[in-house]
């Protein structure tokens, strides 16, 4: 199949029928009629429908290489720096709709398998046709997946080593003639459950035994795969009361694999611990993630910095220095975002198999930034928006007989009090809801620990054109 319409998405997410367990209930209705999963999934469709409509098609779909059907840019391998541009303006022509707010769009594992499908040769002999097959498949048939590398969070010390009889981190517990066992958890699937396929990566450490040394792709409906969610943020379904968590609440779970059988075509890595340390760098995983979530942060301060200066027009604050400080902030932000995405595209070289991939450097420095930037973003909003963040009256009390009271003392000085209102519960969701706060720490951690980040920018950064520079004026007269 071609790339997929919405309708098309919707209709084979419902025939999935994934076990998805919510507020202590396994889902055994319809999922994309759910309350917590219907917006973010109607959200979705329409990606698929933007990716197919007619005036996008010149760069949101391209050319199979198999089948010559369009298929989504999100796979596409760039070979040329205008293949970069393409992939970036269709990931920020989907965070548009969303205003970055989708962190797990499909471009964003797309991506990742792109990457890992392209380098397939660096796995082991049928494993890389493994991955490689399994990106075509996702490219041919416009898959959606999920992820997951992270382990229960049991114990984090340094010296912790898992040793328990029944297993807590996912791990394979039976070896077969067709296949793995995996019995286990793993945690932090954001939209588990809503996707075609979840990807079972490594995961990290120096101390792991090889029992957790895998690498997989299975669909979500795989038997004995569970899928656990928290609270829902989207509490009520209307847009004007939560016009973000009614529409984005993308859902993360816990993923349960209770002796899942993963047969051997499904899996791309097993008990190589070489490949397993540089298969993110020989595929130039890393990379290629970044250039896709940076592309969707600078929409995402684009959507902020609008936010900001919609609050400042509509209560007429705009003459304060303080103000014109913060929201310059943003813009300041914003802009450095934006550059640093650009330079990453024009640094780009390609590499032995002819991929042209962007420079990692500039990626790094927007990531890390990003991560300090977006909570004084939502700081700033919170500032400026102050009281009139708490003084948002519901839809139904807009349609109540109280009407005339809200007119009369909620206006605003360029709007009417409908207008403010509406702007303020969303910068409210952006800010301080349920939803606008789980926002804030996906941002915080969206890359992993900021420490360790920061830290892994610092030793792999080349540095010695900085310091040849300095020696050079040491030696000066």
């Amino acid at each position: 199949m071609p790339a997929v319409d919405g309708p098309t998405f919707l209709k084979r997410i419902s025939q999935l029928r994934a076990e998805v367990w919510f507020d202590g209930q396994k889902i055994d209705q319809n999922i994309c009629e759910h309350k917590a999963f219907k917006g973010i999934l109607k959200s979705k469709a329409r990606l698929f429908d933007i990716q197919l409509d007619k005036k996008k098609q010149g760069f949101m779909t391209y050319k199979s290489p198999l089948t010559k059907d369009l298929v989504g840019t999100s796979f596409l391998q760039p070979r040329t720096k205008e293949d970069l541009e393409l992939r970036r303006l269709t990931i920020q022509e989907w965070a548009k709709t969303s205003g970055g707010m989708m962190g797990r769009s499909p471009d964003y594992m797309n991506t990742g398998i792109m990457a890992l499908g392209t380098a397939w040769d660096i796995f082991q002999d049928k494993y890389g046709l493994n991955i490689k097959h399994l990106y075509e498949n996702a490219r041919e048939n416009d898959l959606t997946f999920s992820h997951t590398f992270v382990s229960p969070q049991v114990n984090r010390s340094l010296a912790y080593y898992e040793d328990s009889e029944q297993p807590i981190s996912a791990q394979v517990v039976e070896e077969k003639s067709d296949g793995l066992i995996i019995k286990g958890a793993r945690l932090l699937a954001t939209q588990g459950g809503i996707t075609d396929e979840i990807l079972v990566l490594p995961v990290g450490g120096k101390q792991i035994d090889e029992h957790f040394v895998y690498a997989f792709s299975i669909p979500s409906n795989t038997p004995n795969l569970k899928f656990i969610c928290r609270e829902s943020f989207g509490y009520r379904d209307s847009t004007f009361d939560h016009p973000l968590a009614a529409r984005f609440e993308e859902m993360d779970t816990i993923v349960v694999f209770n002796n899942v059988f993963v047969p051997w075509e499904r899996v791309f890595l097993y008990k190589n611990y070489e490949t397993a340390s540089k298969m993110y760098e020989e595929t130039k995983f890393y990379p290629f993630l970044l250039h896709q979530a940076v592309s969707r942060q600078v929409v995402k301060t684009e959507f902020l910095l609008g936010v900001a200066q919609l609050i400042v027009e509509s209560i007429d604050i705009s003459g304060y220095q303080h103000v014109q400080e913060k929201v310059s902030e943003i813009i300041s932000g914003y802009e450095s975002l934006k550059a640093l995405l650009l330079v990453s595209e024009l640094q780009a070289k390609e590499d032995k198999r002819g991929i042209m991939i962007p420079d990692a450097a500039p990626l790094y420095a927007a990531i890390t930034s990003f991560q300090r930037l977006y909570p004084r973003f939502i700081e700033i909003v919170q500032l400026l928006g102050a009281s009139g963040l708490i003084s948002i009256p519901t839809e139904c009390d807009f349609d109540s007989e109280i009407r005339p009271d809200l007119d009369q003392y909620l206006q605003g000085a360029s709007c009417n009090a409908l207008e403010r209102t509406k702007l303020f519960r969303l910068a409210w969701d952006v800010s301080l809801s349920a939803f606008g706060g789980r926002q804030t720490l996906y941002e915080r951690f969206f890359f992993g620990d900021p420490v360790r980040l920061s830290t892994g920018y610092y030793n792999g950064y080349e540095k010695d054109h900085a310091i040849s520079l300095a020696k050079s004026l040491l030696d000066m007269d």
